[in-house]
This record gives C-alpha cells, structure tokens and sequence, in this order.
C-alpha cells in the first residue's frame, strides 16, 4: 500500500496526485448528473400538461412530498454502501457500482412514465449509496502518512463537487426548459455514463488503494480525526469496551429504523397514489404521525441511554455533538428549500424575462459565469492527460471526450441566446448561484476560521442560522406586494439572489464545520456510529423540507407567499438566538475543543 501511495505522488499536478484528479472528474460528473436532475424534477413534476413544454402538473405538495423522501434516502444508504464498502466491495468497486446504478437510474428518466420515474429514483438511492462515502475513503488511502496535504486536497475535491454542480443544474436545466424535460434528463444521464466509463478505465493507475476490504470500518471526514495523547486515546478504548451494543439497542435501532422508513415510503404514497400503508388512527393521530412519532421516540431513547453508559466527558462531548445534530436538522429543512418551494419561486413568482441593455449585461454576466470555471477545469484536464497520458490513455480520452461535448453544450447555449434581442433566464439558473458563492466565498470563510477571530461552535451555528433567516427574510420584502392566493407574480430577481447569497454564507457557517466538530468530539471507535446520525440528522431536515416546502400552495391561499418565507425566517433566527445563549455550556460540555 505504501509503495502505491509513494507510486501516486510521483505523478503530481498542481502539488496533488494525479490519482486526484482522476477522483475529481469522476466526482465532476456525478454531481453534474445529481444536480442537473434534481433541479429539473420540481419543474418537471408541477410544469403544466398543456404547454409548449409540458408536465405532470402534480399538486406541488406531492411533488415536494417526493422529493423530500428521495432527499432523505440519499443520506441513509450511503451508512450502508460505506459498509458494504469496508466489508465486501472495496471502495473503488463500490464507486464503478454506484455510478453503473446511477447511471442506469438516470436512463429510466428519460421515458418521462410514472414507473420509469420511480425506478430511476430508486437506482439512483442505491447508486448514492455505493458512491458518496467511498470517494472520500479513496482520498483517506491515499494520504495516508501525508496528513498535512489532506487539506488542500479536499479543498480540490469540494471544488470538484461544486463544479459539477453548477455545470449540470445550468447546461441540464437550460436543456430540459428550452427543448424538453427528456434533453435535461439525458444530459445527467450522458455525463454519468462517461464518467462511470473514465474511472472504470482508470481504476488500475490507483493500484491496491481503494480494492480491498479494510479490516476496520474507518469513515473518512475532511479533517484531522481526533488527535489525541496516548493516555486519553487509551482510557477511551477503554470506555468504548465497556458499552458495547445490547440486544436492546439493536431491538431499538431496527424498531427505529423500520419506522422511519415505513413513514418516508408512506408520505408520497399515500398523496400520490392514495395508498395509505399506514392507514390506522391513535389517540387523534393518523398512522403515519403515530409511526414517525414512535421511531422517533424510541431512537431518543437509545441515544439518551446509549450516552448514559459513557464516561462524564465522552458523555458530555457527545452531548454537544446531539444538540449540534438538532441545528443541522432545523438548518437543512430551511436551506433545502432552494430545490423545492425557492425552484417554484423562480419560475412562478420572479420577473425572468429580460429586454435591451439588462437582456445584454445578463448575457455577458452568464457568458462570463459559464466559460471562465470551465477554461480553468479544462486546463486541469490538460495538466493530467500531460502527467498521465501513458498509464490511463483510454481514460483520458473518454474525459476529453467529455471535455469537447460539455464544451459543445456551452457553445449550443451561447450562441443560442446571444442569437436573440430578448432573454428569458431559466428557472433552474437560480440553483447555480449556491455553487458559484461556495467557489468565490469559501476561501474567505476558511481564512477567518484560521484566524485569531475564529468564533466558537456555537457562535458558527448561531451566525449561519441567522444568515438563513435573513436569506429569507429578504424573500419576504420582496413578496409583500403579491396579493393572498396568487399563482404568478413578477418580482425581481435582485431579491432571489441576495437570498442565495445570504444562504450560501450561513452554509458555509455550518456545512463545512458540523462533520469537522463531530470528527474532534467523538472518540475515534465512534466515528462510524455517529458519522451515521449525523447523516441521519441532515435526512430529517431533508424530509423536513420537503413537507413544509409542501404547505406553500395552502399557506399562500390562506395567507399570503410572504407568510410562508416568513415561517423560515423566524424559525432559524430563534435556534440562531438559542445557540448563541447555549454557547457558554457547549464550551463547557466540549472540554476545550475548537
């Protein structure tokens, strides 16, 4: 393994591995792929039947339904596919089978049927599951005994991420508006094909890194995992021993489990296809309040009986990490709205048709946003055909294949819209501003942390709570003149993207920070455990989003759109506030980590 490593780094591009790079396409167009689709989906599912473009016309509560359980399934079956990963596939096996499902989910799209709808959905759950966690493992190997370049190579690899999401919610969404729904979903499926075939015909320039089974279950985070003294590192082991998993916390794990997924599949189904799977009644409640209700009960359980067992300062770090867990939860039902009610918000409500010199300084704008990130990738690109050109050829012909025919859609794009006098801006545009702050705002965020004015965990949670809440706030300036009920509006665009804006800078107070918290608190046999409730945490408020995203059609009609942005804007600013007055006790339950 050693010998690959040192094999690895002698091929370097810009400081890094090429192996890298190799990861960074493939991560490139998975993203591409994953945010074209998505974005699209809302769109697609509430677009009316009648139309030069049409859709399914779905209420938008049942639209949203969907797509908050489909959320939350993307982060629960990656704490299965990293297992299966670690035990049975190895992590670049696991990777080629994620992206085949993937790409195959993405394929069954196309047909625009119900079932096909649904297949695809359902590949794409389990390809996310094999590929999301184990591209990380594959850089953990990596750098293994290079932990100081750990850093900037996860710096590379989120630009990765954000770069194929841009790409694909922009050139996928252009597609899918200005030709058909079926184009945009081919494009994901297109690019998830050629990098599935890229990384398959590279897997041997990584040697034995990534394809075996490793003994231990290791989660891979982009930080320094709890760096400790050997004395500490032993009395926690010891600990650890001593509060092993009971047949009771199984029982409740598998109770829990078994719950919350019943009422994920009951919650679309029973709106979409009136089939009620959990059709009883409780004290008042409906089964599907009363299922949710219980896992949810029985899951506290565990954790608080679990955290008991602990010693105080296990117990109390653990503690932290929970109540962290809870903001996470309360940011992502908010956050996650930007693919749910803030997509309809853009096409339904924001004036998008642009004339004479606002038409042009837009075009330029686009132009601008569009060719410079992909100039710079596409010289990257060079940099490594330059370096590996002999090892992976065939490889990298199929990435610059994809290089010419991404460069062709941007061109298409271009040129088209430069074509006419007047411009109408996609409503799937608006997803791509989340992206291109991270890339701009990032480097700045990372500065401050590093600095002496570094604020504390709870301060972080506190600010990005505030600055979701303000995001939205600004969406409820701008709808106060809609009147109650109303289906269209022509508000302008300033405020959406002052909004994105807002939300990109509370993301990048809690995203980033929340893994890396988790990862100095948590003893290091319990990575894996928690790495799994914090998944879980971000699950939640996916579903979360979907359901209260679901409540703007009655929330407009009975109040006003103003109302709805509002519910998120008081929301965040209270568990902003009570983050902020907890501070002083996680400093304490933290025992001094920052």
């Amino acid at each position: 393994m050693n010998t690959d490593i040192e094999n690895l780094f002698k091929d370097k591009v810009i400081g890094h591995p090429a192996g890298l790079f190799i990861i960074f396409f493939t991560e490139m167009w998975e993203r591409f792929s994953f945010y074209g689709m998505r974005i699209l989906l809302v769109l697609f599912l509430t677009a009316p039947m009648l139309g030069t473009n049409p859709g399914w016309e779905w209420p938008r509560e049942h639209a949203l339904a969907l797509i908050g359980t489909y959320g939350s399934m993307l982060y629960l079956t990656p704490i299965i596919g990293g297992w299966v990963a670690d035990k049975i596939t190895g992590y670049k096996w696991a990777v080629i089978i994620g992206c085949f499902f993937m790409m195959l989910g993405h394929l069954s799209m196309v047909f625009e049927t119900p079932w096909s709808l649904y297949l695809g959905l359902a590949l794409l759950i389990v390809g996310t599951g094999f590929f999301k966690p184990n591209m990380t493992s594959m850089i953990s190997e990596m750098y293994k005994g290079k932990e100081s370049k750990k850093d900037g190579a996860y710096t590379i690899y989120y630009m990765g991420v954000n770069a194929g999401a841009f790409f694909g919610m922009m050139l996928c969404g252009y597609l899918a508006e200005n030709i058909g729904w079926s184009y945009g979903f081919g494009l994901a499926g297109i690019f998830m094909l050629l990098g599935l075939i890229q990384f398959w015909l590279a897997k041997d320039f990584f040697g034995q890194i990534g394809e075996k089974p490793s003994k231990v279950h290791e989660v891979e985070l982009p930080q320094n995992i709890n760096e400790r003294n050997p004395k500490e590192q032993d009395a926690t082991e010891h600990v650890e021993k001593l509060n092993p998993f009971t047949s009771v916390d199984k029982v409740l794990i598998i109770l829990s489990a078994l719950g919350g997924f019943l009422y994920l599949l009951n919650d679309p189904i029973s709106k979409i296809g009136n089939i009620n799977l959990l059709n009883f009644k409780l004290g008042g409640l409906d089964g599907s309040s009363v299922t949710v209700l219980t896992a949810l009960v029985l899951f506290l359980y565990l954790i608080i009986t679990r955290i008991s067992r602990y010693s105080r300062i296990v117990r109390d770090k653990i503690i932290a990490v929970s109540v962290f867990a809870v903001f996470t939860v309360i940011f992502f039902a908010a956050f996650e709205q930007a693919l749910g009610s803030m997509t309809l918000f853009a096409r339904d409500y924001t004036e998008r048709a642009l004339t004479g010199s606002s038409a042009t300084i837009f075009k330029v704008i686009d132009l601008i946003l569009t060719v410079g990130p992909l100039a710079i990738i596409t010289y990257v690109l060079l940099l490594l055909f330059k370096k590996t050109y002999k090892k992976i050829l065939l490889s990298n012909i199929i990435l610059s294949l994809s290089f010419v025919f991404l460069w062709y859609i941007v061109y298409y794009k271009i040129n088209n819209e430069f074509s006419k006098d007047a411009t109408e801006v996609p409503a799937t545009w608006f997803g791509i501003l989340n992206s291109f702050f991270i890339i701009t705002l990032a480097p700045l965020f990372s500065r401050w942390w590093e600095s002496k004015y570094n604020p504390s965990a709870a301060t972080k949670y506190g600010i990005g709570l505030l600055l979701l809440g303000l995001g939205f706030g600004v969406l409820v300036f701008g709808t106060l003149g809609i009147p109650q009920g109303a289906k269209t509006a022509s508000v302008s665009m300033v405020f959406l993207i002052l909004a994105y804006l807002l939300h990109t800078m509370g993301e990048l107070c809690i995203s980033p920070v929340g893994l890396s918290y988790l990862s100095k608190l948590v003893p290091g046999r319990m990575i894996g455990f928690m790495f799994g409730i914090w998944y879980l945490a971000i699950a939640i408020g996916q579903k979360a989003a979907g359901t209260m995203g679901g409540m703007i059609d009655k929330i407009t009609a009975e109040y006003s759109l103003s109302s709805f942005f509002l519910i998120f804007t008081i929301v965040p600013a209270i568990f902003a506030l009570i983050s902020l007055v907890l501070n002083p006790l996680l400093k304490r339950l933290m025992h001094g980590v920052r």
